[in-house]
């Protein structure tokens, strides 16, 4: 079901810890050629698109005031109350990431600061169908609100009758977002990047998708439209010793591998009685799952990895860089101060992944396969830009003046020079 390794050499890790790989073969010429139809025929080819991918036929994809209310009142209370409690949570964590401007005086009469401003024109893509993605409408939509940018376009794919999912236009009522567009995959991606008669072109574009959504994020990095970051199937690690309950453990494994069958999911630990109860615990629970296959699907090409020690798994998971990284241990706050390359951490034995994906705060949009190395997860910094600013006063120019005059000069740029130089002899 699963496959066990056990005490891996170091040198073959690299090679033990990498994703699976898809099937790309013609997808980006195809994504392509999608996103260059919609760029010359704007609605018209998000109207093609959406009646061959979606086989919806529609001409109209703004969501007016009559579908928000019907929307509104087909979720049910207890739905409505969950995504406001939720809504609470991320609001507080992502509130306290706000900077105030630092202004800092470097030299006599050089004063300088840096001020955080929203970007302007931000889009959200929130996957739809048989997933509705309305938590991640949540994870995306609050920190754009508190950044202050001031236009937040929403795209979701429309399910049966040309409608999107109750729970995402509830969700996007109550946090004040009121441009939804009724447009899901590549055609999504390209509306809003290149704007249409109907939908707005945005700087940035903000959400998961699948692998044609992916790869239309990427390529139209190349017309300049930025992206929140590199996308790919969803993933969890988990490091555990004997004080974990192992069936914590192996519902949590469940949880990430029944996301998809391209989905990771890796659990180490160095007691080889606990990798073998967390197997037993594995082989149960999956027999409930009502989306079994597929986690089968993601467990034939997932590990679970027996080492020599804590420090050593903490090596191994700071090389594979999860997406989520749980610390079922007894001493996770110490382990805690080892992660270098995770995108979220969860300590301890409550602490369930699936907290982070809904309701405890933090933000559920991370950097996946390994990109955790580099990229961080979905922030209000995310939304913002950060702009210097510098004031320089007379006594300030003259201060810093010479050292100025001395480098352009070292790099050969008289002009530089000179604009020191005819302002202290003004």
């Amino acid at each position: 079901m699963i496959e066990i390794i056990r005490y891996p050499d170091r040198q073959t890790w690299k090679q033990l810890l990498k994703r699976p790989v898809m099937e790309t073969e013609g997808l980006e010429s195809t994504v392509a050629a999608i996103l260059a139809d919609i760029k010359m025929n704007g609605d018209r080819a998000v109207i093609k698109y959406t009646s061959l991918f979606d086989h919806v036929e529609m001409k109209d994809y703004l969501v007016g005031e009559q579908e928000f209310d019907e929307g509104e009142k087909k979720c049910s209370n207890e739905l409505k109350r969950a995504i406001l409690d939720a809504r609470t949570n991320i609001e507080k964590f992502h509130r306290a990431q706000i900077e105030m401007p630092d202004v800092i005086e470097t030299a006599k009469g050089v004063i300088c600061w840096r001020k955080p401003i929203g970007i302007e024109k931000v889009g959200l893509y929130i996957p739809g169908g048989t997933v509705p993605l309305f938590s991640t409408l949540l994870m995306l939509g609050i920190p754009a609100k508190i950044a202050g940018c001031r236009e937040i376009i929403t795209c979701s794919p429309p399910g049966k009758g040309g409608r999107i999912h109750p729970a995402i236009l509830f969700t996007a009522r109550t946090l004040g977002l009121s441009k939804i567009f009724k447009i899901g995959g590549v055609q999504a991606i390209g509306a809003m990047a290149y704007g249409t008669e109907t939908v707005p072109s945005v700087y940035k574009i903000f959400g998961p998708g699948n692998q044609y959504v992916n790869c239309a994020k990427q390529l139209i990095i190349r017309d300049g439209v930025a992206v929140d970051m590199p996308a790919g199937p969803s993933e969890v690690a988990i490091l555990a010793d004997e004080s974990c309950i192992p069936e914590f453990v192996a519902a949590d494994l469940l949880s990430q591998a029944e996301h998809g069958s391209d989905s990771h999911v890796l659990f180490v630990t160095h007691r080889n009685e606990l990798l073998n109860n967390v197997l037993s615990k594995l082989e149960s629970q999956i027999e409930k799952l009502p989306l079994k296959e597929t986690a089968l699907k993601t467990l034939k090409s997932s590990k679970m990895i027996l080492v020599n020690n804590l420090n050593e798994g903490m090596d191994l998971i700071n090389e594979y860089a999860p997406e989520h990284l749980i610390l079922a241990c007894r001493n996770a706050n110490g382990l805690a101060e080892q992660v270098i390359n995770a995108g979220s951490v969860f300590l301890g034995n409550y602490a369930c992944e699936s907290a982070g994906d809904y309701a405890s705060g933090t933000n559920h949009t991370l950097p996946t396969n390994g990109t955790a190395k580099a990229f961080s997860g979905l922030s209000v910094d995310s939304f913002i830009r950060k702009i210097t600013f510098q004031k320089i006063t007379r006594t300030g120019i003259e201060g810093i003046g010479k050292t100025i005059e001395i480098m352009a000069g070292a790099e050969g740029l008289q002009g530089h020079q000179n604009a020191v130089k005819i302002r202290i002899n003004h």
